[in-house]
């Protein structure tokens, strides 16, 4: 009776243990942990070798950039302030008086305090401007003694940018207080990373495929880690985008050499193949497809890996293919409504294009052939691929870290 007693006992203990699990404190094994940190630290190390090998010379950059002067000697692009908002012209053959024009001040810089009228296109003038606003002209002073012309620039859109973007800081920190602020930093980084080693890097002929990846490595170590904390679930979420970057990459790579794309599709990539003669534009795709798709691919691996986390620890006896299974419902729903994401944020962004496209009038096989929408077509794929594979490569890797149901049942080390 004793023993019968002592047993029921010990199983209703173990039965407490296990329901009374808090939520995500999961206690791995060693060898789990060694496998996955181990991965972590090379890949973190070939980033930052990466960074080393392909960090571009200051005094490199300074001469592509000297070489490609923004505008002519002498040219200036003070700030001016409206006087008046003469009335859009009727169309280009009917300029009469002073239709199209801005009467303007300048405020600020060269030329202060001089009065002038400057052309501007229908859409300039038909956008809301009025007197009091401000606009940056162009300045070109005058040969021999002549007085200075000036041109419009563009408008001064400084001010609205700045109130959004503090609401954007304050809302952020107001909601997700911590863990925004951190947010914000990882952004700050990832914007100086971009900004200081990837478009240089690119601008002095490095592989447009290493700078990617080398780049997103680096993003993705200190975001995920400054957002979300130093964990191993979190390490679990970084594993699965990085394969996730690995294989967008290689899809990005053959998509563009399957479909002979020249990476060359608009304005700016034509200005950018005469003024920089070392720029792969290739590579530049390349590159481009691989950031493109991070934001969306960190959304979902670190979803996926605490949904793993959370579920092991809710439900401890659980085999792993129970974990497994439980985790991909949660990431199916997740696959769906990103796809929709990618889909619209380039629908969004490309509005001009896909109209001008419809006006052609050709059919929709002929339209998507074209370079412009086969680049973003290629890009859009080749992310959502990988997208779609890290859902099980990161929701995998989150339950072999994770303990089995025996590591609970028996407190046995896990192999």
């Amino acid at each position: 009776m004793a023993g019968g007693h002592a047993h029921r006992a010990h199983q209703a203990e173990r039965h407490g243990h296990q329901h009374g699990h808090p939520h995500g404190d999961v206690e791995v094994a060693r060898g789990p942990r060694v496998v996955l940190l181990t991965a972590i630290a090379l890949a973190t190390a070939a980033a930052v070798v990466g960074l080393v090998l392909l960090w571009p010379s200051g005094t490199e950059v300074d001469e592509i950039t000297e070489s490609v002067p923004f505008a002519a000697p002498g040219v200036t692009f003070p700030r001016a302030e409206i006087d008046v908002v003469h009335p859009a012209c009727a169309g280009p053959a009917q300029r009469t008086g002073d239709c199209g024009l801005l009467d303007v001040t300048v405020s600020e810089g060269a030329g202060k305090g001089d009065h002038a009228s400057v052309q501007v296109a229908p859409h300039v003038s038909d956008s809301g401007l009025s007197p009091g606003d401000t606009v940056k002209v162009q300045r070109t002073p005058g040969q021999d003694g002549a007085e200075a012309s000036y041109a419009y620039f563009g408008t001064d859109r400084s001010t609205p940018l700045l109130v959004m973007l503090l609401v954007f800081v304050g809302l952020v920190l107001l909601v997700a207080r911590w863990r925004g602020l951190f947010a914000l930093l990882g952004l700050a980084f990832s914007g100086l990373v971009l900004w200081k080693f990837a478009l240089p890097a690119l601008l002095t002929g490095e592989s447009g495929l290493l700078v990617g990846l080398t780049t997103a490595a680096a993003i993705m170590v200190v975001v995920l880690y400054t957002t979300h904390g130093f964990s191993l679930r979190t390490s679990t979420a970084l594993a699965g985008t990085l394969a996730g970057v690995l294989v967008t990459a290689g899809l990005g790579v053959l998509a563009t050499s399957a479909t002979h794309l020249t990476g060359i599709p608009d304005e700016s990539a034509g200005i950018l193949s005469s003024l920089v003669d070392d720029l792969s534009f290739h590579g530049l795709f390349a590159c481009a497809t691989v950031i493109a798709g991070l934001g969306v691919l960190n959304d979902v691996t670190i979803t996926q890996s605490s949904a793993v986390w959370e579920i092991r620890g809710a439900a401890p006896t659980m085999t792993r293919t129970q974990v497994f299974a439980s985790g991909m419902r949660i990431g199916r729903d997740h696959i769906a409504s990103t796809i929709y994401t990618i889909v619209f944020a380039y629908a969004g962004t490309a509005m001009a294009v896909l109209l001008v496209l419809q006006l052609y009038g050709l059919p929709l096989g002929d339209l998507l052939t074209t370079e412009d929408i086969t680049e973003e077509v290629v890009r859009t794929l080749a992310s959502s691929i990988g997208l779609v594979l890290a859902v099980p490569l990161t929701t995998a890797i989150a339950t072999l870290v994770t303990p089995g149901p025996l590591a609970y049942q028996d407190k046995d080390p896990l192999m």
